[in-house]
């Protein structure tokens, strides 16, 4: 068993993470964490919903940035996806999404301000690299006797509408939707960064101790998680789509000139701008990867490796909740309100709650990953173990666990975990802004400081690392032979 490779490569990363946690700060800092976990868990027990004033608008626009920013980044993504053959397109594709949406919300802010552009943009860049990939991947897996059916002398656009289009439909479409979902949360959490999302009102009632009114909040988000096969029909969404953006908001007039300084004045290094030349720059950029960069691009790798083993540990015991060979419907039930609520929080609104409970350090930012994307991903086994047909006299317990269904949904397990190695990286990379020392750490403190060339260069040497995680993901899932799913 030691001698597969899967079983190698698990060992290996198992081994990376242990070492990590040699290095990694963590520790609960707060004075009574009981104290304060039990002071939330009451607030989510006895949710206020009509303290808040705007919270149904917080709502509104949630969904309306969600649904503007997801529809135009499928468009632009479709049209990419066309033509994502051609490598720039590939590595622009790579570029925008390995840039999370909250950093280009801070880059937006700079010279947008508090627009509704801001919002939309922000989601809507890094979701088109995403489903350029995506709906390419599809693309290229249709059926090619679809298109031989049709008369001779049939132009390629008319093949490709009438043949391809229709075999990849329900593939496309259920992407969407799902993506639909990740859009929300990215649509909440920009609130963190001010825009008039769920995330504002939601920060607003933790730094105020309004713990019920921060429970409400969140019962709300899950509710209209949960709700959507409901209310997002397909013959509503040209409704919905349409009627979106009136529904935005106004937000700050646009300065154009900040438009123009910030991309002439402020992101160009200063050594450059001061007329220093080459010279100076060599200096300042010295500075900016010893004092800034390495330390964050260290915190990040930490971070990240330990979050992704735990995420891996904690998907192998939570697909057995809603497993259909273990226990009975009302514990399967109960399973699913679980991994739902887990996989519907985005890791950086629960990171954020944690910070609050144990104060500063990696543990906070640790847990949020794992349950969100262990949710996930348990989830995504689970269902798949539905699937498995075990004899009538297969083992009872831990012995069915470990010995009938943990071997054959392994590898579409680490297929799933290695897919979401770069999701990991790049919401580790962000919750630096709540104060942990990954590289959104610097990034943030550089933008308080204005210094906007040290942040982009940051935010550049972000990118291009999760670019290289992803790359070698792939590497990782081709070697073992891993067929690669999308996942939000």
């Amino acid at each position: 068993m030691p001698s597969s490779p899967t079983v190698r490569v698990s060992l290996i990363f198992l081994a990376i993470a242990l070492v990590g946690l040699l290095f990694a700060d963590i520790a609960v800092t707060t004075s009574n964490p009981w104290r304060d976990l039990g002071n939330f868990l009451f607030g989510i027990a006895t949710p206020n919903f009509f303290s808040t004033e705007g919270l149904m608008t917080a709502l509104l626009r949630t969904v309306a940035f969600a649904f503007v920013g997801v529809a135009l980044g499928s468009v632009a993504g479709f049209l990419m996806a066309l033509a994502y053959r051609s490598l720039p397109v590939r590595i622009f594709c790579a570029f925008i999404r390995a840039i999370h949406e909250l950093f280009w919300a801070l880059i937006f802010l700079q010279f947008f301000g508090f627009h509704p552009l801001t919002g939309v943009l922000a989601i809507a860049i890094p979701y088109a690299g995403i489903f350029a990939k995506v709906y390419s991947e599809i693309l290229e897996e249709a059926d090619p006797e679809s298109g031989r059916v049709l008369p001779p002398g049939t132009g390629n656009i008319s093949a490709f509408l009438y043949a391809r289009i229709p075999d990849c439909w329900a593939k496309m479409r259920t992407y969407t939707a799902y993506r639909l979902e990740c859009g929300l949360r990215s649509s909440a959490i920009l609130g963190f960064v001010g825009l008039p999302t769920l995330g504002f009102y939601l920060e607003a009632s933790f730094s105020q101790g309004l713990y019920s009114d921060a429970g409400a909040m969140l019962i709300l988000f899950y509710v209209l998680i949960a709700t959507m096969p409901l209310w997002v029909r397909p013959k509503l969404l040209p409704v919905y789509v349409l009627g979106a953006p009136f529904f935005l908001g106004e937000g700050l007039p646009i300065v154009w000139g900040n438009v123009q300084r910030f991309f002439t004045e402020d992101i160009v290094p200063a050594p450059l701008r001061n007329g220093e030349g080459l010279t100076g720059l060599t200096p300042w950029l010295s500075d900016l990867m010893i004092n800034e960069a390495m330390p964050g691009i260290w915190n990040t790798l930490v971070l990240t490796q330990i979050a992704l083993v735990a995420t891996g540990i904690l998907s192998l015991l939570a697909f057995p909740l809603i497993s259909n060979h273990f226990g009975g419907p009302i514990r399967r039930n109960a399973g699913h309100v679980v991994l739902v609520i887990a996989r519907s929080t985005p890791e950086y609104i629960l990171a954020y709650i944690l910070l609050q409970l144990w104060g500063p350090s990696m543990l906070p930012a640790v847990v949020a990953l794992a349950l969100h994307n262990g949710g996930i991903i348990g989830h995504l086994i689970g269902r798949q173990t539905n699937a498995i047909k075990l004899r009538a006299d297969a083992a009872e317990g831990f012995n069915r666990y470990s010995w009938e269904l943990v071997p054959r949904v392994y590898r579409s397990f680490l297929a799933f975990l290695f897919y979401r190695w770069e999701i990991i990286m790049r919401e580790t990379a962000i919750l630096g802004i709540l104060g942990i020392y990954t590289l959104g750490f610097y990034v943030d403190s550089a933008i308080q400081n204005i210094r906007f060339d040290r942040a982009m260069v940051l935010i550049l040497i972000t990118a291009l690392l999760n670019i290289g995680i992803d790359t070698l993901g792939r590497y990782i899932r081709r070697k073992l032979a891993l067929q690669t799913m999308p996942t939000c």
